[in-house]
């Protein structure tokens, strides 16, 4: 790993402060995904802003309508949150498997969003609850936010300030992972809202996170075995893309059926 200088900002303004005096500069959160990513050279930041001290960043919130969660809330506290599990208790679950326990202590959801994982399991949760991510700028919807492979819509600079989730009358996920990293080889996320919207997002199955819309259909026909076909499809070391689409298949039925008995 390069050396680098290390600032931990206070408040989000301080950091944006402390970025824009910096070249080759790179936010972090929990680092669970940044700092493995400097161990093997894949980026090389000359700066790093440590977000994880500013309050204003963290925390859950009822909101009614919604829920807000701060970016740099940590995953054990989503998992452990009685408001999460009371108001989405599939959001609640998905955060209980992310990783391992030192991962959950470290890992933020803003962290995760804002990377864009392919295997990650908080984009899934993100895009089918119609997620709005509120940054500094602007707020960008789900749909909108992951743009690909490791991409999302935030621009240079931009930091994530809050994430708003929909409160869905049910939700569930379904998850196989890896043995090794514990990264979704497959997760499937269901969330069931008023007048018979539904909403399935699949991941580590594609190149990036994406709705499965013949699922959403085949959930309301009750039929549990949708199609699934993708031109970006993931095939490596762990498993080729027939396993990944017939494991997403189970795993929608499995979080279906999750639904229909609570």
């Amino acid at each position: 790993m390069n050396t680098f200088q290390y600032h931990s900002a206070n408040r989000a303004t301080n950091a944006k402060e402390i970025f824009s005096q910096h070249e080759n500069a790179k936010f972090l959160s929990g680092g669970m995904t940044l700092l493995p990513s400097m161990k093997h050279g894949l980026i090389q930041p000359d700066h790093l802003i440590d977000l994880s001290r500013i309050p204003d960043l963290q925390g859950i919130k009822d909101n009614h309508e919604f829920l807000s969660i701060g970016p740099t809330t940590k995953h054990k506290d989503v998992a452990a949150s009685d408001i999460v599990q009371r108001s989405i208790p599939g959001l609640a679950y998905l955060a209980s498997q992310i990783g391992d326990p030192q991962v959950r202590a470290r890992g933020t959801i803003g962290g995760s969003l804002a990377n864009n994982d392919p295997a990650a399991d908080y984009p899934a949760g993100a895009l089918a609850l119609k997620a709005k991510m509120i940054t500094d700028r602007r707020e960008i919807a789900a749909d909108d936010f992951f743009t690909g492979f490791y991409s999302t819509a935030l621009e240079e600079g931009e930091v994530i300030t809050e994430i708003q989730l929909a409160k869905p009358l049910k939700s569930a996920y379904a998850k196989c992972k890896q043995s090794a990293s514990g990264y979704a080889l497959a997760g499937v996320f269901i969330a069931v809202f008023p007048n018979q919207e539904i909403r399935v997002a699949v991941t580590g199955v594609g190149a990036g996170v994406f709705r499965w819309t013949e699922a959403e259909q085949a959930f309301l026909s009750g039929q549990f075995k949708p199609d699934l076909q993708r031109d970006d499809l993931i095939s490596d070391l762990h498993a080729p893309s027939e396993y990944r689409v017939n494991m997403a298949q189970v795993l929608f039925k499995k979080a279906a059926q999750h639904i229909q008995n609570n």
